[in-house]
């Protein structure tokens, strides 16, 4: 690329980029890193070239002083990722390896309330390859790619070749991309993939290969490609590509290579048989393999034949161990080769697929295809996983996507047609905190991604006919409702209130309502029972970007089973909901239990002594407005009021000193200092908040006591003086304009 201001200035881009400033005769390097960057092109801005636009496999940058410096290419999600795995434990890992940018284990969950830098971490995988986390051991993570086989350390951060090719041969051929899988049936057992299948059981000390060379013996000319000459057409070039092992049976390995073949072994590797679908023609990629989680037969597999300049999907599948094939392509669209297909664990005759531009799901064994795209970038869906409820994309220049609970795919071929309103069996809920940061917020302008939802996922399905409210209700197993929600709910806040306050609208978890509209709505309960009343809602320094909640929230329920209850119409439907306790949680039940306990009974003071305060500060405020207007013979009466509600508010000392009496605010302020602080870890109150939470109950029913006794009294005659002098009266139900921002403290 020339600099369109001085034709002596030239750059180009490689793995690295280079300059030259006398036209070609010598070069410097501009930007690029030992190990290698990969930068395919760049512009220079015609008006003012010290500004450029450099792109490559890794994202774009921009420089606006001649390449002296440059943007991040981190805040973009282009990571070019060729397979996917997860680590068991919780919050899972996603792991892969990645173009130009190494390999990626990332947690789908982060502790900050999103997932940022901190949760990623490279695995020593090389770039191309399959990741195998190690199922008995989560710390350690294999790869493979080519030749090699790393063996990688967490803790240590170590990486180990226990490749069993330490060297050339010319008795073995590795694509860039190779298989790599522990069994699912033996957690010792690891199998590595070049063109002979190779297994370990001592974590890659030995390997014994189990399979003779299942490439094609002769590759042979490709239809699309000049003709080869005779010593290039008979050579053998393939090699193992896809890699499925049995979950019913050790004996059961199912491998497809890159130049068209596909075989099965049922004794472990001891005899071979070839079962390639008729007409899957050489230079065909068998991109992925799908086992039966089912059966012994049955399996999927999905062909590209990019390489020859076909671009048709192509995917099979067998019920009877091979010797029989059939398409299931049929629906899926044309141009777009199929780069992979799983099927689901759960929910037999559920698949999905990975093409080059979308993903699809099949609810009925890949006889019927439908997109299951929603707000996918349309690019090459390189992997598909399903861990848990989870279905994970890697996506080949898009990064990963998880579609959280597929728990409603896993039920809706049961859905009638006609069935109006219906409610999924949710599943299995996590009691995660939303977040655990303590400290300023990482702004948004950073790289971050998004969390999966903190609380129980709810979906359900609304017919045309659907008229009237619609309720959702959360219901413990003693049949109490801890938690209802409505399609007439008024917003907790509306926008109006929202834009006065503070904090900008970017950080915020804006309020909603429950859909009530015809079609699928999901609904999340996050897993607290119902907001207590506050003198002032706030926003907490655990913030994130667009999902920062009002707090305080409610206390937050149990582990144990719930009943989800979805009333609309005539009809009212029931689920059981799991909520389970997060598995890094070493608190005894006992001690939940006593959080909880304290928990209710702290959020129960809370509202009681927030809905007084909040009476006696607009009773105030609407008294000065009185005073304003009053005759002169009214005016001591208010005045009068005004002081007592004064002296409820803010509490009256004792003569002679020591502890007078609470006033409202204070102890509002106190309870709810008080129930943060409870709240704020999975473990039974301390001795001293006990202690502080007997203490504050006596004080609010004291400054409660004394409220009451103005509520029932003062106010109601001072109503009377007020009315027969055509004066408005005090209306406790108005919202106060303004409150303190915090309670006293004694």
């Amino acid at each position: 690329m020339v600099d369109p201001k001085n034709p002596d200035v030239v750059y180009s881009a490689s793995i690295v980029t280079e300059r030259s400033e006398d036209g070609g005769k010598t070069w410097m390097g501009l930007r690029g890193a030992p190990g290698g960057d990969d930068y395919q092109n760049l512009w220079i801005n015609p008006e003012n070239p010290k500004i450029i636009l450099l792109v490559s496999d890794q994202g774009a940058v921009v420089s606006v002083n001649r390449g002296e410096t440059w943007s991040s290419w981190y805040n973009q999600p282009t990571a070019q990722l060729y397979h996917v795995a997860a680590t068991t434990g919780f919050p899972y890992r996603v792991c892969a390896g990645q173009q130009e940018s190494g390999s990626v284990c990332i947690a789908s969950r982060g502790n900050d309330g999103e997932i940022t830098y901190r949760e990623w971490h490279p695995v020593a995988v090389i770039e191309y390859g399959y990741v195998a986390p190690d199922p008995l051991h989560p710390e350690i993570v294999f790869g493979a790619g080519r030749s090699e086989v790393s063996k990688y350390d967490m803790t240590t951060g170590q990486v180990q070749n226990v490749t069993p090719i330490p060297m050339r041969s010319a008795a073995y051929r590795a694509d860039r991309t190779e298989p790599i899988l522990f069994s699912p049936l033996d957690g010792h057992d690891l199998y590595y993939a070049a063109n002979v299948l190779f297994e370990t059981k001592d974590y890659g000390n030995t390997w014994a290969a189990i399979s003779p060379d299942l490439s094609r013996e002769h590759t042979g000319q490709p239809a699309s490609l000049k003709p080869l000459d005779e010593k290039d057409a008979a050579r053998r070039r393939g090699a193992i590509y896809a890699l499925a092992l049995s979950f019913k049976s050790a004996g059961t390995i199912w491998a497809g290579t890159d130049d068209g073949l596909v075989w099965v072994t049922n004794d472990q590797g001891k005899n071979w048989k070839n079962i390639t679908p008729p007409g899957l023609t050489p230079w065909s990629k068998v991109t992925q393999i799908s086992a039966s989680h089912f059966d012994d037969k049955t399996a999927f597999v999905s062909v590209s034949r990019m390489r020859v300049d076909d671009l048709h999907p192509y995917l099979y599948r067998t019920r009877d161990g091979g010797a029989t094939w059939e398409s299931i392509a049929a629906g899926l669209p044309e141009g777009a080769p199929v780069d992979t297909v799983r099927e689901d664990p759960v929910r037999k005759g559920l698949l999905f697929a990975g093409t080059e531009t979308a993903v699809w799901v099949s609810f009925d064994d890949g006889d019927h295809w439908q997109s299951l795209q929603f707000n996918l970038p349309h690019t090459s869906m390189r992997d598909l996983l399903i861990k848990d409820n989870d279905l994970i994309v890697a996506t080949h220049g898009r990064s990963f996507w998880i579609l959280d609970d597929i728990s409603p795919l896993r039920q809706i071929a049961d859905v009638k047609a006609d069935a109006g309103a219906v409610l999924f069996k949710p599943g299995g809920a996590y009691r995660v905190r939303r977040s655990t940061y303590s400290d300023t917020p990482v702004p948004p302008d950073e790289p971050m991604g998004e969390n999966p939802p903190d609380g129980a996922v709810i979906d359900y399905v609304l017919g045309q006919g659907t008229s009237g409210p619609v309720t959702l209700e959360i219901v413990d197993g003693a049949g109490k409702v801890v938690r209802r929600y409505s399609s007439t709910d008024s917003p907790e806040s509306t926008m109006e209130e929202l834009q006065k306050q503070l904090i900008p609208l970017y950080w915020l978890r804006l309020p909603k309502t429950l859909p009530a509209t015809p079609g699928m709505h999901r609904w999340v309960w996050d897993m607290r029972y119902a907001t207590p009343t506050a003198t002032n809602y706030s926003y907490p320094i655990s913030a994130v970007p667009h999902d920062t909640p009002r707090t305080p929230q409610g206390p937050l329920a149990l582990p144990g089973t719930y009943t989800v209850r979805l009333k609309a119409g005539s009809k009212v439907l029931t689920a059981p909901l799991t909520v389970k306790i997060d598995p890094r949680v070493h608190a005894t039940p006992a001690a939940l239990q006593s959080m909880f306990a304290a928990q209710v009974k702290l959020a129960e003071l809370v509202s009681r002594s927030a809905a007084a305060s909040l009476e006696a500060h607009s009773a105030r405020e609407q008294l000065d407005r009185l005073e304003k207007s009053a005759p002169a013979a009214g005016k001591e009466a208010i005045e009068a009021v005004d002081q007592d509600l004064a002296g409820v508010l803010s509490g009256q000392p004792k003569p002679g000193g020591g502890a007078g009496e609470p006033g409202l605010d204070g102890v509002a302020g106190e309870s709810a200092g008080l129930y943060e602080q409870v709240g704020m870890a999975d473990a039974a109150p301390t001795a001293a908040q006990l202690k502080a939470a007997g203490h504050v109950s006596e004080e609010v029913a004291e400054a409660l006591k004394r409220w009451e006794k103005s509520r029932s009294t003062s106010i109601p005659a001072l109503n009377r003086q007020l009315e027969g002098a055509h004066l408005p009266a005090i209306n406790l139900e108005e919202k106060p304009q303004s409150m303190p921002e915090e309670g006293d403290e004694d």
